[in-house]
């Protein structure tokens, strides 16, 4: 059977806020819209589903990220995920240049939660807390 990854679902606290942090590190708004109804209380388990979505796609055309913010029920806070944390971990970028990402991620108050690693002299890499408390992993490969 031929499977293939869509996208990777993201319930935020602010959408705009969100859109605004990925897009400035690169990412393009596909689409939008506002999802209610019966079909969405059977497709995501909850009764009386209302939910902003908007559809973000990596430069290269190969990754989605959908983005939800719950409008009913309302969303439910938790604290966020540890590096550690069985479930939902991270989501994760090639970047060309990491210090040019993590300026961009400073300017939406965004910083690693440690610093940026070397690893084997292949990547540099660093995890942050995006909007939302969403980890996100950066990773640039070195020459070499």
């Amino acid at each position: 059977m031929p499977i293939k990854l869509e996208n990777v679902g993201i319930a935020v606290r602010d959408l705009e806020e969100t859109i605004a942090f990925f897009t400035d590190l690169g990412l393009t708004v596909q689409g939008r819209d506002t999802v209610s109804g019966d079909w969405a209380d059977t497709a995501v388990g909850l009764d009386g589903n209302h939910a902003k979505i908007a559809v973000l796609q990596t430069p290269d055309g190969q990754g989605q990220l959908e983005l939800f913010e719950y409008l009913h029920p309302d969303a439910i806070e938790t604290s966020p995920t540890l590096p550690n944390e069985i479930g939902m971990h991270r989501v994760a970028f090639s970047v060309d240049d990491i210090d040019a990402a993590l300026e961009i991620a400073a300017k939406h108050g965004c910083t690693p939660l440690r610093g940026v690693a070397n690893y084997q002299d292949i990547y540099k890499l660093t995890y942050l807390r995006g909007p939302s408390g969403i980890l996100v992993m950066l990773a640039q490969k070195l020459q070499g």
